[in-house]
């Protein structure tokens, strides 16, 4: 993982990355830039020291890197004004099964694909998740619970400790959306992490989710960026925090008096995805097929602790690092899967309830669903 030290390093090069690319030299100011669309932060220092700079120096070619919060309204944007001008994205699996559905993403030939460095196809060595009709997996990560050690001499155990305000007093940070929180209420709640999803797909459940949400609705901080939740424990603005499981082990490792609740944990995949119409396609598709090689996914791994797409490169971490992955076995109790299908089927109506409920006066009553889907 990133030390002290290197990680400063790390983020110092993605802030320049970020802010004005690489100055191309004369040969290079004959390729278009290639632009890598990511998170921020320790995540895409990560992919810098992986991905980004070791394919810029094999290929000598101009390459930026800039930020987003997620989502596909910029790609949308840019599609439909035949202005496409991001290349090659990190994608969140709806939005990348959203966005194919859509024709926001170009489709991706897994042929392009290095199989395994013994032999085996890149089509069996992947997870089961990570090879879509248009975007290739990259890594498994996981939305948990960080906490201030230092705030409870007994710390939760529990998702249902996020809720317990009484118990565990002090504010609680939680990113603008509904994602994760909904299936942490209901879970906290008393439902079987099994049995989230067929709750979540009635009018009764949702209702549920949003009345435990009440609950703590005057202690809530909100953030959009996903290299927030860490800083407001530093910062003493929040005692828990819904946060990445990369990102809060990164500040850990760095010193942070923080620790990761993994019960109830939400595991996920991101992808890399192309947004249709690009320029520089075939540079997207030569880059996305150099950065899921296993050795490449094995070394963002060493450097923030999500989990590679792919079994092999897995197979080439040591013991130290697998264990801070989410996908460790002492950290997968009550763990499930994000379930993309019923989230891109269901996240803009959600999104337009969560809103509505995020900007009422704390105690007004909550909106409710109609009839059952």
């Amino acid at each position: 993982m990133i030390g002290p030290m290197r990680h400063r390093l790390a983020v110092a090069a993605v802030a320049a990355f970020t802010a004005v690319g690489l100055r191309p030299d004369a040969a290079e100011a004959q390729q278009a830039p290639l632009t890598i669309v990511s998170w921020g932060g320790s995540y895409t220092a990560s992919q810098m020291i992986a991905y980004v700079n070791p394919y810029r120096e094999r290929t000598d070619r101009w390459v930026r890197v800039v930020d987003y919060n997620g989502g596909l309204s910029e790609i949308e944007a840019q599609v439909t004004a035949l202005n496409v001008t991001w290349d090659v994205v990190d994608l969140g699996l709806s939005d990348a099964v959203r966005g194919c559905e859509q024709g926001l993403l170009e489709e991706i030939d897994p042929a392009i694909l290095e199989p395994a460095p013994d032999g085996t196809p890149a089509t069996e060595d992947f997870l089961e998740e990570g090879l879509r009709t248009c975007a290739i997996g990259q890594n498994v990560f996981s939305t948990v619970v960080g906490y201030d050690k230092g705030r409870y001499a007994s710390p939760p155990q529990s998702i249902a400790g996020f809720f317990n305000l009484e118990r565990y007093p002090g504010k609680r940070g939680l990113r603008k959306n509904p994602r994760v929180i909904l299936e942490w209420a209901l879970m906290a709640d008393g439902v079987a992490p099994a049995e989230v999803y067929d709750v979540l797909s009635t009018g009764e459940g949702v209702n549920r989710a949003f009345a435990k949400l009440d609950t703590i609705k005057r202690q809530i901080v909100w953030w959009d960026n996903a290299a927030t939740p860490p800083k407001l424990l530093a910062e003493g603005a929040v005692a828990m925090t819904q946060t990445y499981n990369g990102r809060i082990q990164d500040a850990i490792d760095g010193g942070a008096d923080q620790a990761i609740l993994w019960d109830g944990q939400v595991r996920d995949i991101e992808l890399w995805g192309i947004p249709k119409g690009t320029r520089n396609k075939a540079a997207a598709l030569d880059f996305i097929s150099f950065a899921t090689q296993s050795e490449r996914m094995a070394e963002q791994s060493r450097h923030i602790a999500y989990g590679p797409a792919r079994k092999s490169a897995l197979a080439m971490l040591s013991d130290e690092v697998t264990a801070k992955l989410p996908t460790a076995e002492a950290n997968s109790q009550n763990a499930i899967w994000s379930n993309h299908g019923w989230w891109a089927e269901n996240q803009e109506r959600l999104n337009a309830r969560f809103t509505a409920w995020r900007t009422s006066e704390a105690g007004q009553k909550a909106p409710t669903e109609g009839t059952a889907r």
